[in-house]
C-alpha cells in the first residue's frame, strides 16, 4: 500500500477552514495572499499547495489560473475527499473555460464511482457531482438530460413523492418508443 503526503496538522486545517469561512471578507489579491501564506507552511511539493491555490484562483475569478493548479494537485496525490473536489472544481472551471467535453467526462467519470467504495463525506459530494454535471450538460444544449440529472438527484432528498420524481426524472431522457 502506497502513501501519500503527509496531511497537514489540526491546526492547519482549522486555520484553513477559517481563512475560506471568511472569504467574503476579503478582496481577491488578499485572499490569495493569504492562502499563499497559509500554503507556504506545507512541505514543498505537497499537493495541498496547488489545491489550495487552484480553488483560491478559481474562488476569485481566474480560471484559467485555476485549471493547471488543480492538475498539478490531482497529479501529486489528494486525500479521496479533496481528490472528489478538485474533479468537480476542476470540471467546473472547464465549464467555465468553455472546456465541456472534458467537464462532462470528468463528472461522468466521478458518476461512475462505486459509492460504496467512498466514505461518506466524499459520497456526500455526489449531488455536487449532479448540479455541475447539470450545468455543463446545459451549456453543452443538453437541457433535457441536464433537468433529468438535477431532477433525480432532488428527488432523493424530498419528504414524500421520491420514487415518482425519480421517474419521471428517468422518462425526461428515455429513448421515445419507435414505430412499430
Amino acid at each position: 500500500m502506497t502513501t501519500g503526503p503527509a496531511a497537514p496538522s489540526p491546526a492547519w486545517e482549522a486555520r484553513s477552514a477559517a481563512l475560506w469561512a471568511a472569504f467574503d471578507d476579503h478582496e481577491p489579491a488578499d485572499f490569495r495572499a493569504l492562502v499563499q501564506g497559509l500554503v507556504d507552511e506545507l512541505p514543498r511539493g505537497h499537493p495541498l499547495i496547488a489545491f489550495e491555490l487552484a480553488c483560491a484562483n478559481d474562488s476569485t475569478g481566474r480560471p484559467d489560473r485555476a485549471a493547471p493548479l488543480y492538475r498539478t494537485a490531482l497529479a501529486g496525490g489528494l486525500d479521496p475527499y479533496r481528490e472528489r473536489r478538485a474533479h468537480i472544481q476542476l470540471a467546473s472551471t472547464l465549464r467555465n473555460l468553455g472546456e465541456l467535453a472534458e467537464s462532462i467526462a470528468l463528472l461522468r467519470a466521478e458518476r461512475a464511482k462505486d459509492p460504496a467504495g467512498l466514505d461518506d463525506a466524499t459520497r456526500g459530494l455526489g449531488d455536487a457531482v449532479d448540479a455541475v454535471l447539470a450545468l455543463a450538460l446545459t451549456d453543452a444544449g443538453r437541457e433535457r438530460e441536464a433537468v433529468a440529472l438535477a431532477v433525480g438527484a432532488l428527488a432523493r432528498h424530498l419528504p414524500r413523492y421520491n420514487r415518482s420524481t425519480a421517474g419521471y426524472a428517468a422518462a425526461l431522457v428515455a429513448p421515445e418508443p419507435g414505430p412499430h
